[in-house]
């Protein structure tokens, strides 16, 4: 049985918060209001994940909360990952790696430039570039079918079946 990988950028974030840090970024007002859309979109296309991982940054940690708010989803159902904020390709897969067995559709929640790279090392065939040649925007999330096992997932050994943008999602 082929498994379900979930890449999700975290929403768009505000810039002008005082926050002292870029870890302790919030979301912008867009981004509170495009998360909780994706969320929605996943639980209506039955998308929902049996297990959940995400960068503990306050933009990723708000935007995965509101996500999973809308698919039943509980803080508690989520696992907080400090290696994904700034991870490189080759970080975000030993944690994809680490995933546990049982899982049949996974989500991964964090940040470019690192889940862009992921994605583009995870598909076996070119992805054609957007118009706007952002292939992970703000609140996008790319669904995978992985060809392997979690523990032997690398390069090449997924599919991509949709890349959804939070702006193309109207009426949800």
């Amino acid at each position: 049985m082929s498994r379900e990988l979930l890449i999700l950028r975290h929403a768009k974030s505000a810039w002008d918060t005082g926050a002292r840090t870029d870890f302790e970024r919030p979301l912008a007002k867009r981004g509170r209001k495009d998360a909780p859309r994706v969320g929605r979109w996943l639980n209506e296309q039955g998308l929902v994940p049996d297990y959940v991982v995400s960068s503990p940054a306050e933009r990723a940690k708000q935007t995965v909360i509101a996500v999973c708010e809308q698919m039943g989803i509980g803080e508690e159902g989520i696992h907080w990952d400090s290696r994904i904020y700034h991870a490189s390709s080759g970080a975000l897969l030993d944690v994809l790696n680490e995933c546990p067995p049982a899982a049949q559709r996974m989500m991964i929640a964090g940040h470019n430039p690192g889940l862009e790279i992921l994605l583009q090392n995870l598909v076996s065939d070119d992805i054609p570039p957007p118009p706007d040649y952002k292939l992970m925007p703000t609140a996008a999330v790319a669904h995978l079918e992985i060809l392997s096992s979690w523990h032997d997932l690398e390069g090449g050994l997924a599919r991509l079946i949709s890349l959804t943008r939070a702006r193309s999602l109207t009426g949800v």
